[in-house]
């Protein structure tokens, strides 16, 4: 009996965190839709998950196209079909290195600067005072974040693809020896509109998921400086999970034949 008493506190405990997750995204969605809106706080969060965010977003996009070349180089030597690589490296990059490694790289950047920032004005009592202020926590702190992460994950993606594909083409032609002309050709031959929409599409569920990961684990934070620890660290493995588990979904509903 203790034994089915630990999986009935486990389970209702998921069942607790699951139903307090669904109300929090609920509330957080629909006050994206509902007047009053914060123009320089949404403004200001685009310039922190966008702007600052760049450079880690641009350097990873770059070095993951000069290393998937190199590899792809490696294995396709073996069969004879080195003039593939152009193709796997820009297919490779706008499917799936993209969006994953740039959501990847923001959840640790933004997710963990997120839940820190809104834990600490919480276990502070700050959320609170908003509150008192007659101001709405959710309208103040959560729905910026949210239409800001949304807006600028595709266009940091857009940013990691155009230099993913450069890095494969540096790779490619200075140090693999292929022809500039026909390695861009080979890069546009097989590129399709679906291939850029479908990252496009996963950056967009993955700016969601990590704001939303940030904001509920920093809003339910308590116990100090050790919960706020806690719920950054939540926050940024929370969000890195379910972007796999979504990049899988979005990849099954674009590709699945």
């Amino acid at each position: 009996m203790a034994f089915l008493a630990v999986i009935g506190r486990f389970f209702l405990t998921f069942l607790r965190h699951v139903g307090r997750l669904s109300i929090f995204t609920g509330a957080a969605v629909s006050h994206c839709f509902r007047p009053p809106l914060y123009p320089r706080l949404i403004f200001k969060q685009m310039v922190e998950i966008g702007y600052y965010s760049l450079p880690v977003v641009g350097l990873t996009g770059l070095f993951s196209g000069m290393v998937l070349a190199l590899q792809s180089h490696t294995g396709f030597a073996r069969f004879s079909a080195e003039g593939a690589i152009a193709t796997v490296v820009v297919l490779s990059i706008t499917r799936e290195l993209g969006p994953v490694l740039a959501g990847l790289m923001v959840a640790g950047r933004i997710g963990a600067a997120m839940a820190a920032e809104i834990g600490t004005m919480k276990v502070t009592e700050q959320v609170d005072a908003l509150t008192t202020l007659s101001t709405n926590p959710f309208k103040y702190l959560v729905t910026p974040r949210l239409i800001a992460g949304v807006m600028m994950l595709p266009l940091l993606v857009v940013v990691a693809d155009i230099l993913g594909v450069f890095g494969g083409y540096l790779i490619g032609t200075y140090k693999l020896g292929f022809n500039p002309g026909n390695y861009i050709a080979r890069t546009w031959e097989f590129l399709e509109p679906l291939d850029v929409i479908s990252g496009l599409c996963k950056a967009a569920v993955f700016g969601f998921l990590i704001v939303l990961m940030g904001c509920y684990h920093g809003y339910y934070s308590k116990g100090g400086a050790q919960g706020v620890g806690k719920a950054t660290t939540n926050a940024v493995v929370s969000a890195s999970i379910l972007i796999l588990v979504f990049n899988y979904i979005i990849t099954e509903l674009f590709f699945a034949q």
